[in-house]
């Protein structure tokens, strides 16, 4: 098989690395990647820099040109996320605006939504938010509850969403409520788009393990939302939400680089840290173990190209999808585990007693978010078994 890039591709490369080296944070690539640690600061940090990405033409790169994307090829759409990983990048707080509702809106949404709403998706004006999650309706979309009811013009919106990342910093929410019959499953299901900063909707921050709260519970109390703000037909919403997912072509692609990265890491703190008298990396076992973690990262790297592959070849993902997030997510657990044990006494330590050695701490901590986000880990095992392996369907209620 030939990695090799083409010359077009290799150049795509330089330019963003160019741009990178000239536009990221003052002192990001010399290791001060610390993100501040109160909302209102990081909500305006990372919208600077989401405005900073659009300014140079690098926010929705595989947007078409005439709604102010770059076209990016799916191989472009990789190299992006390489270097993204490369350099450990501000996240990019419009993930889900730029890589779901946006190319939903452009496909499924009227004229007056796309003038509405599509430049201030990419310049990062409007931060967006997906309300599909549910207490009672996580995996399983087709049962939520949250309710829209019809009086005149408008919609009257009640329920609670969960798991709704940067709800806490979002203006707007695509939203899926159910509008026909209860218990219809995927029918009587409508998407919209509704306003984040009215009174009926209430955000709660979900404290995580490292004390972050990116994740968010949404409450909805008579919220409103108007027929304009439909997205498709009432009642079809289903079509819709499934519409949503698949644009989001190459997700995985960040996590499987950020492996990568991550068991370089490991391999330089091996280096660097002296116990005894000697580097840990003279240490037999750990150059057994660290042998182990390079095989399996590789062959991580190696699997998703191939499916990557299959994917250009065929026009469209397929289930091995699940393969790459399953492993990304366990694998990056199991390092970030290690690295902790390989720290000793220094891994019990927190970023108020050790903030220069708390990288890996936190990355262990969130590592455990990372199997539920994006579909669970069992989800992924269930595609795997039955879409790919052929097994039998698992037994439901």
């Amino acid at each position: 098989m030939d990695f090799s890039f083409s010359p077009q591709e290799e150049q795509f490369r330089n330019e963003l690395v160019e741009w990178l080296a000239e536009n990221l944070p003052e002192g990001w690539l010399a290791g001060k990647r610390v993100l501040p640690e109160e909302d209102k600061e990081k909500a305006v940090f990372l919208r600077d820099w989401q405005r900073t990405l659009y300014e140079g033409g690098w926010a929705g790169i595989h947007w078409p040109r005439e709604y102010g994307g770059r076209g990016a090829t799916l191989m472009e759409e990789v190299i992006y996320q390489q270097e993204m990983a490369r350099v450990k990048a501000p996240p990019v707080i419009n993930f889900m605006g730029i890589n779901m509702v946006g190319p939903t809106l452009m496909q499924m949404g009227t004229d007056q939504q796309k003038e509405r709403y599509i430049d201030k998706i990419l310049s990062g004006t409007e931060i967006w938010c997906q309300g599909f999650s549910e207490p009672n309706a996580g995996s399983d979309l087709a049962a939520i509850q949250t309710r829209a009811v019809k009086e005149g013009d408008r919609w009257v919106i009640n329920g609670q969403k969960v798991w709704t990342t940067f709800a806490h910093m979002a203006d707007k929410c695509f939203l899926l409520a159910r509008t026909g019959q209860p218990g219809a499953r995927h029918k009587g299901l409508t998407a919209f788009l509704i306003d984040m900063n009215q009174p009926g909707v209430e955000v709660r921050p979900i404290y995580q393990m490292n004390d972050d709260h990116d994740f968010n519970e949404i409450f909805l109390n008579d919220a409103l939302a108007y027929d304009e703000d439909i997205v498709g037909t009432v009642d079809e919403g289903w079509k819709v939400a499934m519409a949503l997912l698949m644009h989001e072509r190459v997700g995985v692609a960040g996590t499987i680089f950020h492996l990568q990265d991550m068991f370089d890491e490991l391999v330089q703190m091996a280096k660097t840290t002296i116990r005894n008298g000697r580097a840990l990396i003279e240490d037999s076992v750990v150059q057994k173990d660290l042998s182990g973690f390079y095989t399996r990262v590789r062959a991580a790297v190696l699997t998703y190209y191939r499916h990557l592959t299959a994917t250009i070849k065929q026009g469209y993902p397929g289930p091995e999808g699940s393969i790459d997030k399953l492993v990304s997510s366990e694998l990056s657990k199991e390092i970030t585990s290690y690295a902790i044990s390989l720290l000793g006494p220094a891994g019990t330590l927190w970023r108020t007693d050790a903030p220069s050695a708390f990288a890996w701490q936190n990355q262990y901590l969130q590592s455990f978010g990372a199997t539920i986000a994006g579909g669970t880990t069992e989800i992924q095992k269930n595609v795997i078994g039955e879409r790919i392996l052929g097994l039998p369907k698992d037994l439901k209620g």
